[in-house]
């Protein structure tokens, strides 16, 4: 992307000119800059984390578990604002394994690899002592009051299907010239163009084209392996949303379009209620209508990531009440028999009702699934969450509707989280266990089982954030 690449000679070498332009003795411009630089280090912002995170997976019977343990810290800067609408942002993270399984040694009974605790390292090097350190942020930003807000470069993504993930050491990453503008109290617009994808689980920065395939890509409609790794064709994403905001309701309306591959449009309306009592209710409905573009990718069907003329339609529901110490919600979502849904794992988790951590509904057509959510405030600095699920799927061997070989199943979550205040205010702990069991045939093939039901997984995620 070389108008990215101008700005960020734009951020390490003009601006610093323009500031220092006119001076007319060297003397005078030495002196200038280092007050110059003193002042954007003092009034900037300078913000960090640190991150432990343990990983473990119980498998049935005699297949193969693991556990993997990772450490990491990161540090970052946010400049002032100069010329009245500028600044500039810089940040890195890097990340070691302390401690783990062998990630790429295959259970010897499905031949598959580690799933899940791979992820906390490097995908192309998992096995590596090799601290794996990553350019995160890097961005030019331009402001004009509260209304409008241009960044350009490196950054976090921010709409409902390309998003950051708190399921891995680093979240993912975009490259991107990203809008927001605020023309009113009750409108929002967003726009942006991404060119490159630094996903979670990677050190490198993808072409959008190449970040697809970095992780498993399942099956295609026919049942032949997947293909297209580094065989897209594409020129970019550009995103659009609108969110409608007026008493108690809001709406939103995304497009997430996919340059030669697929465009999905994206619905969303929530209802709350006033507060009575010290709660309120809740009702949201989504949909979703995907469409194929050109030939998805890829002349070659065995290389393409969506078939010509193929979509998919989701609808997703929730109903309940929030409170301070108690919210639970009902939640459902369809995906009917019309086709796939499909949306790269590697770009961020889905934005509907029934997600729950640790799975995901992408590549599945004829889906019904329902969940119930409920959240426990026990103390102002502890929290217990408890979610179950139900996931009826296609049959494992309905390729055409099943791109991941994933029989029905349910799922149940449990999460702990315990923030600390006064001299360790920006600490705080998370458990997560969760559980999932087959309720679909899995014809007694291990590997439709393997790092998929009849699993339990815990994480253990501790953040420091200042």
């Amino acid at each position: 992307m070389r108008q990215i690449s101008v700005v960020y000679l734009l951020c390490l070498f003009f601006i610093p000119v323009q500031m220092l332009k006119g001076q007319e003795q060297k003397a005078v411009i030495k002196t200038d800059t280092s007050i110059i630089a003193y002042k954007l280090i003092k009034n900037g912002r300078l913000y960090g984390r640190v991150r432990n995170y343990f990983s473990a997976t119980v498998n049935q019977g005699a297949l193969t578990d693991y556990f993997a343990w990772a450490a990491g810290a990161g540090i970052g800067y946010e400049s002032p604002v100069f010329f009245k609408h500028f600044s500039m942002g810089i940040s890195g993270f890097t990340q070691f394994n302390l401690w783990a399984s062998d990630m790429l040694k295959p259970d010897p009974t499905t031949r598959q690899v580690n799933r899940y605790e791979v992820g906390l390292f490097n995908l192309e090097d998992p096995n590596s002592g090799k601290d794996q350190t990553r350019l995160e942020e890097l961005y030019f930003r331009f402001r004009a009051g509260r209304k409008l807000n241009i960044t350009a470069g490196r950054q976090y993504p921010s709409s409902p299907f390309l998003n950051v993930q708190d399921g891995r050491m680093q979240p993912t990453l975009i490259e991107a010239v990203v809008t927001d503008w605020k023309p009113n109290q009750n409108l929002a617009i967003h726009a942006e163009y991404i060119g490159k994808i630094s996903p979670r689980s990677t050190i490198k920065w993808f072409s959008v084209g190449k970040s697809m395939g970095v992780y498993s890509m399942g099956v295609n409609p026919d049942g032949s392996v997947s293909a297209y790794k580094n065989n897209i064709t594409t020129r970019g994403i550009g995103v659009l949303g609108l969110t409608f905001t007026r008493k108690n309701w809001q709406l939103q309306l995304w497009d997430t379009y996919l340059d030669q591959v697929l465009n999905t449009a994206f619905a969303q309306v929530e209802w709350r209620s006033v507060p009575q009592a010290g709660f309120n209710w809740f009702a949201g409905a989504q949909a979703v209508f995907q469409h194929t573009l050109a030939d998805g990718g890829n002349a070659d069907p065995a290389k393409t990531y969506a078939l010509p003329s193929g979509g998919a339609q989701v609808f997703s529901g929730r109903f309940g009440r929030q409170a301070k110490n108690f919210s639970w919600f009902v939640n459902v979502t369809r995906i009917t028999d019309k086709g796939r849904y499909l949306m790269p794992r590697e770009w961020g988790k889905e934005p509907f009702y029934t997600f729950m951590p640790r799975e995901r509904n992408d590549g599945f057509g004829d889906l019904s699934a329902i969940s119930i959510n409920s959240a426990l405030q026990l103390r102002s600095d502890l929290s217990l969450e408890i979610s179950g699920g139900y996931y009826q799927l296609p049959d494992v061997k309905n390729y055409n509707l099943n791109k991941y070989g994933m029989p029905s199943y349910t799922q149940l979550n449990l999460s702990v989280t315990h923030k600390f205040g006064q001299y360790l205010r920006g600490l705080s702990t998370r458990l997560l266990l969760v559980r999932k069991d087959a309720t679909g045939e899995t014809y007694q093939n291990m590997k439709f089982i393997f790092n998929k039901v009849n699993m339990t997984h815990l994480n253990l995620i501790t953040n420091y954030q200042f």
